[in-house]
């Protein structure tokens, strides 16, 4: 391969045998800043001792399972990963070119090549056959011949403009060069390919810029939330404040009457002098429940723009409600936006302050869960007690990425209760891309909510959830 490629120097194959490429490969982490020591490396060679090679899946997992040791690691192994052991396809892609040749003449330049009709055609086929390592490799085939030259350097733009150019559309598909009727493409179907190039340009967009890029709020992505509200504001601010009273007992274990009641020495003492000093009548202090921790992630992403003015309504009765809450918003990135709703009072200055300031996204603007569950469980994972209570405003729609179920049980385990309520009705919920059911398992009750009434309904479930104060 030409060394002036993009990929020439990185694809190299360098010494042969496993243990110089995995080797090879932990420099490629050492230069991305991720910390991979002696020790590491030997869990490496340990953990592919006990799977198979041949299984893309399990030797990615055991690998980041050994040398990725935070969100961010995982990150950057995830960016480079397929590039050093798997990018064969879009290698041989950028040596032999891929080109859309002049109608009735041989493709441009010399050599082998693929023209436009021929790629449009194999991705049509392993659409079909939902085969899924084929797309993903098609998909980088695509970006090198129209995804780097006319790129935008928007994600999102650029997906939509190689799938026009391939001629990708949902539905009934244009007779083939024989004439013969193609197969339909459902929109799903489009949709797990989009997800495969949306998936390869973000990766090319960071190994060509060679840095993570930083967070940025809804307003860089040309979006907004809305500003006034189109409910009743006032019947959310007193659906919270019932559900207030209700959280009010939360993280307390159901008892006896008397059994783990502290007794009050003094009040005990002063009764026992009628008995002459012998304490036969026990006095106890009475029991305070401790105030309730709330923490709320509401999801901004487009795919809920539709409620997100209400979601944003009841994080504002929230906040006016509960002294200790925090809040945050996301989409591929959390935000914490609590001193957003404790310094601003007006609904238009909340969303406006949000959509400018908040840290929501940073390549591709689409809504990525698991990465959002790891932020959030490393930056309040230590906060966590039987006295919290987390409430999740979202539609569990991950884009095909990783929902890392597992770190959201995590989350679950170590708060008191946990509660999503979703925007969407359940008969929505896991059709597509939506997870729904991989969170559900592990709430304490999940909700339909883009509704007054439907918060009310959820308070009256909180209250049956909640165990009575003594």
């Amino acid at each position: 391969m030409d060394a002036r490629s993009p990929y020439g120097p990185k694809a190299e194959a360098g010494p042969p045998g496993m243990a110089a490429k995995l080797l090879g490969f932990c420099e490629e982490l050492r230069g991305e800043g991720v910390a991979v020591g002696t020790s590491e490396i030997l869990d490496a060679f340990a953990a592919l001792g006990e799977v198979g090679w041949t299984s893309r899946a399990d030797f990615r997992e055991a690998l980041a399972a050994t040398i990725a040791k935070s969100q961010d690691d995982r990150r950057v192994f995830e960016l480079l990963f397929d590039r050093y052991f798997f990018r064969t396809a879009e290698a041989e892609a950028v040596q032999r070119g891929v080109t859309e040749h002049a109608e009735g003449g041989p493709p441009a330049g010399d050599g082998e090549r693929f023209d436009m009709d021929e790629l449009s055609e194999a991705i049509r086929e392993a659409i079909a056959a939902g085969d899924e390592d084929a797309m993903r490799d098609l998909a980088r085939l695509a970006i090198a011949a129209f995804g780097r030259a006319e790129g935008s350097g928007v994600v999102g733009v650029d997906v939509q403009r190689i799938r026009r150019t391939l001629g990708l559309t949902a539905g009934s598909q244009p007779p083939g060069e024989d004439g013969g009727e193609r197969p339909p493409i459902d929109r799903d179907q489009l949709t797990g390919f989009e997800r495969h190039l949306r998936r390869e340009l973000e990766r090319d967009l960071i190994e060509r810029t060679e840095t993570l890029p930083p967070s940025r709020p809804l307003a860089e992505l040309d979006r907004a939330l809305p500003t006034s509200p189109t409910q009743d504001l006032a019947a959310v601010h007193r659906a919270v404040s019932q559900m207030k009273r209700r959280l009010a007992t939360l993280g307390h274990e159901q008892r006896g009457r008397k059994k783990g009641r502290h007794v009050d020495v003094r009040r005990t003492m002063r009764a026992s002098l009628e008995t002459g000093g012998v304490p036969l009548r026990l006095r106890y202090r009475p029991k305070r429940p401790r105030r309730p921790e709330i923490y709320v992630l509401c999801d901004v992403s487009t795919s809920v723009t539709s409620a997100s003015v209400f979601f944003l309504s009841v994080l504002h009765a929230l906040h006016d409600s509960f002294r200790k809450l925090r809040s945050f918003v996301f989409i591929e990135r959390i935000s914490e936006v609590t001193e957003v709703f404790e310094h601003e009072r007006d609904f238009a200055a909340i969303a406006q302050k949000i959509s400018s300031e908040g840290g929501v996204a940073d390549v591709s603007g689409y809504t990525d869960y698991g990465r959002v569950w790891l932020e959030f469980l490393t930056e309040i994972s230590e906060e966590l007690d039987p006295r919290s209570t987390v409430i999740v405003l979202g539609d569990a729609r991950t884009n095909g990425r990783e929902p890392h179920a597992e770190v959201f049980a995590q989350i679950a385990e170590r708060a008191g209760r946990l509660f999503w309520l979703n925007p969407e009705p359940k008969l929505y919920w896991n059709y597509g891309d939506s997870v729904m059911a991989a969170y559900e398992r592990h709430c304490d009750g999940a909700f339909e909510c883009w509704t007054t009434k439907h918060l009310e309904n959820f308070v009256d479930v909180v209250a049956g959830a909640a165990p009575a104060a003594e």
